[in-house]
């Protein structure tokens, strides 16, 4: 037996294995399902969706979704506005806060420099204090010289005194007589007259 050429689309090892398929009513003829006789799938389709219209317009859909659309974006524009709101509060407080602080920077720098002055002028006071209490106790203190001074000076004269005085006695002891001494006690009243 002769081998014939094999078909690609048939199983290899079965060549008796066949498919056909037969077409009723000639070549082209093609009859597409319908319902009723008139109703096909794209009539179905497009009642079925006009139905489902109907029933949504009869129900109110659309209106519903309006009313849940218009309060959605109500709910939207006052959190919008409550943010606007918030936003120019938070700016005002900024505002305030800057403020404030620039304010506390003046006050301290003033606090600072009053201070600093304040500061100065205590210190120039201590120091006319200081000089003035030392030029005050160097005062005193070359008062009390002086005064140690003057009572030395008045002791020494006074022993002095009393030392010429008791030189002068025994002088006059061992020298005079009582003629001299009538001269000196004469000579002295006279002197003491005279002043």
């Amino acid at each position: 037996m002769a081998e014939q050429p094999q078909d690609p689309g048939q199983p290899v090892g079965h060549p008796e294995a066949t498919a056909t398929v037969e077409q009723h009513g000639g070549a082209g003829a093609h009859e597409t399902p319908t319902a009723l006789g008139f109703i096909t799938a794209p009539v179905a389709i497009s009642l079925a969706m006009l139905v489902v219209i109907a029933i949504l317009i009869w129900k109110k859909v659309p209106g519903a979704i309006g009313r849940a659309l218009d309060s959605k974006i109500a709910l939207i524009r006052d959190q919008l506005a409550e943010a606007e709101t918030l936003r120019k509060e938070a700016e005002a407080l900024k505002a305030e806060y800057e403020a404030k602080s620039a304010s506390a920077d003046k006050d301290r720098a003033s606090l600072l420099e009053r201070a600093n002055h304040e500061a100065g002028e205590i210190v120039a006071k201590a120091r006319i204090d200081a000089e003035s209490l030392i030029e005050r106790r160097s005062r005193m203190a070359e008062d009390k010289i002086a005064a140690e001074e003057r009572a030395a000076v008045d002791q020494l004269r006074a022993a002095a005194a009393n030392a010429a005085a008791r030189a002068a006695a025994r002088l006059i002891a061992e020298r005079g007589d009582a003629r001299s001494d009538a001269q000196l006690v004469d000579r002295a009243i006279s002197e003491i007259g005279a002043r």
